[in-house]
C-alpha cells in the first residue's frame, strides 16, 4: 500500500513495477511449483489482505510461504520483524532494489519472491490472487472453492473494475485529495457504489449468488477497514458500513469464515494508518474505537 503523487488535487497510484506471471504449465518461465515462491504481505494493507484470504481459502499455505511486515512503515519502507529467514532481508526495499537497482518508486505489498532465481517476480496485486486461483489449482486443497469460475469471469471483472475504481481505491482518492472538488468527486462516487452494493446484497448472500468469488475477496478488505479507519482518517464519513443493513450483515458473514476473520488484524490496520500518514494525522495518536461487534449474528444464511 502506498501514497502516490497528487495531480490537480487528485490521488494517483503508481503502476505496478513487476508483472511477470506464474503459470501452471511453466510457459512463462515461472512454473507454479509448491515451495518455490514467498509472498510478502502486511496485515494492514487491503491489497495484501486479499492474497492472504485466497491463500487460506484455497489451502495454499504449504505451497506458498508468507512473510508479514511490521505495520508501521517509515521513510525506509516496510520492515520485516528481524531478518527474513528465506531472503535474509530486513526491509522490503532490499528485495526491490536487489531485483531492479534502478527502482525509484514505493516498495509495495503484496509481492512475490522467486526463491530459485532470487528476485521479485510480481507486485501486481490484482493478478496475484487470480494466479493463485487459476495457476495453482493442482495444489488447492480438496473441496477448495472456485473463486474465479469461467462462466462468471466477465461479470466478476466488470464489478471488480467498478469496486476498485470507486471503493477500494476510492477511499484513497478521498483521503489523499488535496482539493475540495477532488475529495467530493471521490467521496460521491464511493458512496454511490456502496448504495448500489447495498441494493445488490439485499437480494443475494454474496455478490454472485450463494458462493464466494474473487469479487467478494476484493470488496471485503475495504469494508473491514471502513469504520475503523476510512470513515474518520480518510474523511469518508457520509455513512458507516454499520449504517448499511445488507453490507454490514454481509461483512460479518464473511468475517465468520476463518480465511477472512483470522486474517483481519484490526491492531495492525489501525496502527498502520494512523501512524504512517503524518500529513493526515500529525500526532500519530491511534483512536480507541470504534466499538463494533464483528461476531454478532449476521443472519445472511436466510
Amino acid at each position: 500500500m502506498s501514497v502516490q503523487e497528487v495531480e490537480g488535487g487528485r490521488f494517483v497510484r503508481q503502476p505496478n513495477r513487476f508483472t511477470e506471471r506464474i503459470t501452471a504449465d511453466g510457459s512463462s518461465g515461472l512454473p507454479a511449483e509448491p515451495g518455490r515462491y514467498r509472498l510478502f504481505v502486511s496485515y494492514a494493507c487491503p491489497w495484501a489482505h486479499r492474497s492472504l484470504i485466497v491463500r487460506r481459502l484455497l489451502g495454499l499455505e504449504d505451497a506458498i510461504s508468507v512473510a508479514v511486515v511490521d505495520p508501521i512503515r517509515d521513510e525506509r519502507g516496510w520492515r520485516l520483524p528481524g531478518r527474513d529467514p528465506v531472503t535474509g532481508a530486513e526491509f522490503l526495499s532490499e528485495l526491490y532494489l536487489g531485483t531492479d537497482p534502478s527502482f525509484e518508486g514505493r516498495y509495495t505489498v503484496p509481492c512475490v519472491w522467486d526463491t530459485e532465481t532470487e528476485r521479485l517476480v510480481t507486485n501486481d496485486f490484482p493478478a496475484i490472487t487470480t494466479m493463485m486461483e487459476t495457476e495453482f489449482t493442482a495444489h488447492h486443497r480438496a473441496g477448495a472453492p472456485d473463486l474465479y469460475p469461467e462462466a462468471l469471469r466477465p461479470g466478476i471483472d466488470e464489478l471488480n473494475e467498478l469496486v476498485y475504481t470507486t471503493v477500494n481505491n476510492g477511499v484513497y482518492k478521498a483521503g489523499f485529495a488535496t482539493s475540495q472538488d477532488a475529495y467530493e468527486e471521490a467521496a460521491g462516487a464511493l458512496f454511490a457504489t456502496l448504495d448500489r452494493l447495498e441494493e445488490r446484497l439485499s437480494g443475494s448472500r454474496y455478490l454472485f449468488g450463494d458462493e464466494i468469488t474473487e469479487a467478494d475477496v476484493r470488496l471485503y478488505p475495504t469494508l473491514a477497514r471502513f469504520d475503523a479507519v476510512y470513515y474518520s482518517h480518510f474523511k469518508c464519513n457520509l455513512r458507516r458500513v454499520t449504517d448499511y443493513p445488507a453490507l454490514w450483515g454481509y461483512a460479518r458473514d464473511l468475517y465468520a469464515i476463518p480465511a477472512f476473520g483470522e486474517t483481519t488484524n484490526f491492531d495492525h490496520i489501525k496502527r498502520h494508518y494512523y501512524v504512517t500518514h503524518p500529513h493526515i494525522n500529525p500526532s500519530g495518536i491511534v483512536p480507541m474505537g470504534p466499538l463494533i461487534d464483528w461476531s454478532a449474528p449476521h443472519g445472511r444464511n436466510r
